[in-house]
C-alpha cells in the first residue's frame, strides 16, 4: 500500500489508526476534524500517514521548510539556482502589512529577505495563479522597491544616491497557472525585466520570476529522476505529492531526505498540523470565493458588452428604417406633385 512506502524511509510516520485514535481522544481536535468535509479529512490523513506526500507549496508548510531564520541554506540554494548567481541571505525582513498609498488596501508579502549584495527578494507561493496576475506582481515589486528606498535613504542620510538602491526580485511559485502560461508548455520559468525597445540598457532594478509548477509537472513526466539537474530536483520537491516520485527523488538526491524528515517530524504534532491545514483550507476557500466573484464580474462585463453591441445594432437598424421611411416620404411627395 502507498501509505507503507514512505514509512519504510521515514519510520516515524504514524498509521491512520494511530492518528484517528489521537483525534478522537482530544475534544478540540475532534471538533476541528469534524468540521472538515470527507475529502478534506481524507487528504489530511493521507499526507500524515504517508499515503501521499505533503503539498510543500501550502503556505504554512513552505514557510516551515524554508524558514530563513532556521534553514537559510535551503532558500539560498533555491534562489542561487533561480538567479544564476551565488546568493547569501543576511537578513529576514518583517512581512507585515504595508501600504503603497493612503488607500485602505494592504499588501501582504510572504517571505522577504535581504541578500548579501543589498538586493531584496520576495518569495510567493500561490495555489491559484489567477490570484497573482502581472498587475499584482508589479505592485508587490513596487512596494519592495519603496521599502528598500526608505531604508537605504535613512541609513545613508546626506550621502544617499539612487545608485545605492539594489535590484528587487519578486519570485512567484504557481501550483495552478493560468492560460497565458499554458501557451508556453515547454517553459516552467519565466524571467521578466524591464528593457528598452531601442536596445539601450539601464539598470531598472525590478525583476520578476514566475514559475508555473503545473507546466513543470507535465515536462517532468517525460524525464527520469536520475537525469534531473539540481533545479529540476528542487521543482520536483515543490510540485509532487506522489510517494513513488518522492522515494525516487530522495534516492537520487539524498539532500532532500532531511527536508521530508522535517515535514514528518512536524506531523507528529497533530494539533499544530491540523491548525496549519485548517488555515490552508480557509485560504483556499477565500481564494475560490474571490475567483468566483472575479469570474462573475468578467461574465457581467461580457454580457454588458454584448448588450451595448446589440443596442448599437438596433440603433443602426432604426437608422436604416428611418432612411427607408424618408425615401418613401420623398417618393410620396413626388407622386403627389405629379398628381
Amino acid at each position: 500500500m502507498a501509505d507503507t512506502l514512505l514509512r519504510q524511509y521515514f519510520p516515524l510516520i504514524r498509521t491512520r489508526e494511530e492518528i484517528l485514535e489521537l483525534i478522537n481522544k482530544e475534544e478540540r481536535l475532534f471538533t476541528v476534524y469534524r468540521d472538515w468535509n470527507h475529502a478534506q479529512q481524507e487528504h489530511f490523513l493521507d499526507f500524515c500517514t504517508g499515503a501521499k506526500g505533503v503539498k510543500v507549496l501550502y503556505d504554512s508548510f513552505f514557510k516551515f521548510i524554508f524558514n530563513p531564520d532556521i534553514f537559510p541554506h535551503r532558500l539560498e540554494t533555491l534562489l542561487s539556482l533561480l538567479l544564476h548567481e551565488h546568493v547569501k541571505i543576511v537578513q529576514v525582513l518583517p512581512n507585515n502589512d504595508t501600504r503603497l498609498t493612503d488607500e485602505n488596501s494592504l499588501l501582504i508579502l510572504d517571505i522577504v529577505v535581504q541578500l548579501q549584495n543589498g538586493s531584496l527578494a520576495n518569495i510567493e507561493c500561490q495555489k491559484i495563479g489567477y490570484n497573482f496576475p502581472g498587475e499584482r506582481c508589479a505592485c508587490y515589486s513596487a512596494d519592495l522597491l519603496l521599502r528598500q528606498y526608505a531604508r537605504v535613504k535613512n541609513e545613508t542620510k546626506k550621502r544617499f544616491t539612487y545608485r545605492d538602491i539594489k535590484s528587487v526580485y519578486t519570485i512567484v511559485f504557481l501550483e495552478k497557472s493560468t492560460k497565458a502560461f499554458h501557451e508556453f508548455p515547454n517553459d516552467y520559468i519565466h524571467h521578466f525585466r524591464q528593457t528598452s525597445d531601442t536596445g539601450l540598457e539601464l539598470n531598472m532594478l525590478q525583476e520578476f520570476i514566475m514559475i508555473p509548477l503545473d507546466n513543470f509537472a507535465r515536462i517532468r513526466q517525460n524525464k527520469k529522476v536520475n537525469t534531473f539537474n539540481q533545479l529540476e530536483a528542487w521543482m520536483t520537491f515543490l510540485s509532487t505529492d506522489e510517494p513513488e516520485m518522492i522515494i525516487d527523488l530522495i534516492t537520487h538526491f539524498p539532500e532532500f531526505k532531511p527536508l521530508y524528515k522535517d515535514i514528518y517530524e512536524l506531523c507528529q504534532n497533530t494539533e499544530q498540523v491540523m491548525h496549519m491545514y485548517s488555515k490552508e483550507l480557509q485560504l483556499l476557500d477565500n481564494n475560490t470565493v474571490h475567483l468566483m466573484l472575479d469570474e462573475m464580474q468578467a461574465e457581467i462585463e461580457t454580457q454588458r458588452a454584448e448588450l451595448e453591441n446589440n443596442k448599437m445594432k438596433l440603433a443602426e437598424k432604426d437608422n436604416e428604417i428611418s432612411e427607408k421611411n424618408n425615401e418613401i416620404s420623398e417618393k410620396d411627395s413626388v407622386i403627389a406633385k405629379k398628381d
